[in-house]
């Protein structure tokens, strides 16, 4: 994933725009180009049909990304504004379409003739129904259509039925095709969302922030065609951007990323920590000793450290308002703040020392040479444990400090 930093583009107007009297306009088409000479042409002309059809005020934008096969030329002869993004990536290309456009709505879809721009009624019906975003469906389990050869076959089977299982799992989506690129969505809305994927994870970022925002989402059944381009493969990689969603899905979901791993393996090591001091054996077959006692502090430290790192990577993210406030962050900095963080800490990292002194005291007892590894380890352990907890618990009492420093807005 790349965030956006600052877009540099520039806008070439030409007579596309069929304003009401007082100027304004009602639906924005935002088409993303990079090298789509092949389809370009096609897809204009579906959308500027639909727009006589629809008897809508509405704009055509083609947000070029660097085009060098006539893509712009086209554009221009069709009488289309054509805005010419700098800044590489998918989400780059709509990002500066989309801050030219003009419209009360927006509807964004591919330049490769897959999707059918005579289709947008259906997404201005529902945008005009009240709704922020509308997704379409190309899956026919929910009423789409995917003509033979239109979807990869890993993209139809695994990636897009994983990703949308993983967003209605993870973040309450109801859409059933959420990787689909036409879709349309208020400006207002847009606008609240704050978006900031550069790459094709701008779609996703999109459903995963509505979802999560609660906001009004409808979805509307649509056919996917056959790509039209014959000059280049597609843009998207199957691999390099499945990936990049799974990755920017789990970077959305530090519950389930960090705090319930951490919480297992805490449970876990608790749980040999349980059996191993007091030396439960099974039978005489198993015994759990100073080794079960290793391992448990392992699974604790790591299970503490995974449960550290959700708590700042929740306090890091609703503070550049790319996740709603949360009500149970908010609680644990009402109980937990720096100074109560830092005597904790203390308390710990004295504990684990005293254990430390006592285990060393022990060796020096008798002359710094062999101990009894059975007693001393009992000791040694629970201390590194300890002491490796408080300093942690230091670290993260001083950093999320930081992290909850008022600043301008």
């Amino acid at each position: 994933m790349v965030i956006l930093k600052q877009m540099d583009y520039k806008i070439t107007d030409h007579k596309s725009s069929h304003a009401n009297a007082d100027g304004s306009i009602e639906l924005s088409i935002v088409i993303p180009c990079l090298d789509e000479a092949d389809t370009l042409a096609v897809c204009i002309e579906k959308a500027q049909r639909a727009i006589r059809e629809i008897e809508i005020t509405a704009e055509i934008i083609i947000a070029d990304n660097g085009s060098t096969d006539g893509s712009q030329d086209i554009a221009q002869r069709m009488d289309v504004r054509v805005v010419n993004v700098a800044e590489k990536g998918y989400g780059s290309a709509l990002m500066g379409g989309i801050a030219a456009s003009r419209g009360k709505f927006i509807i964004m879809g591919d330049a490769d003739d897959s999707y059918d721009f005579l289709q947008i009624s259906k997404f201005v019906e529902k945008l005009r129904d009240g709704y922020d975003l509308v997704q379409g469906c190309r899956l026919p389990g929910a009423g789409g259509i995917v003509k033979p050869g239109a979807m990869p076959f890993l993209h139809r089977w695994v990636g897009n039925p994983m990703f949308t299982f993983l967003a209605r799992f993870l973040f309450k989506s109801p859409l059933n095709d959420v990787y689909c690129g036409l879709r349309g969505f208020t400006r207002a809305h847009y606008d609240s969302l704050n978006q900031r994927c550069t790459g094709m994870e701008f779609a996703t970022e999109m459903i995963i922030k509505s979802s999560i925002y609660k906001s009004k989402i409808a979805e509307v059944p649509i056919t996917l065609h056959v790509a039209g381009r014959k000059s280049h493969p597609p843009h998207l990689k199957t691999f390099r951007d499945g990936w990049r969603t799974l990755w920017f899905f789990l970077l959305y979901s530090p519950r389930w990323l960090f705090l319930i791993p951490g919480s297992f393996l805490i449970i876990v090591g608790l749980l040999c920590y349980a059996v191993a001091l007091p030396k439960l054996s099974i039978y005489g077959l198993v015994t759990f000793d100073v080794h079960t006692m290793l391992f448990a502090s392992f699974f604790i430290i790591c299970g503490y450290q995974a449960i550290l790192f959700f708590i700042l990577t929740k306090t890091f993210i609703i503070r550049e308002n790319l996740h709603p406030s949360s009500k149970r962050i908010d609680r644990f900095y009402g109980v937990v703040n720096l100074q109560k963080g830092i005597i904790f800490s203390l308390l710990s990292l004295v504990a684990g020392l005293v254990l430390l002194a006592i285990a060393v005291n022990e060796w020096r007892s008798v002359n710094f040479g062999n101990l009894n590894l059975d007693y001393t380890l009992r000791l040694v352990i629970p201390g590194i444990l300890l002491a490796s907890l408080g300093f942690e618990s230091l670290l993260f009492s001083f950093f999320s400090g930081i992290l909850k420093i008022p600043r301008r807005k």
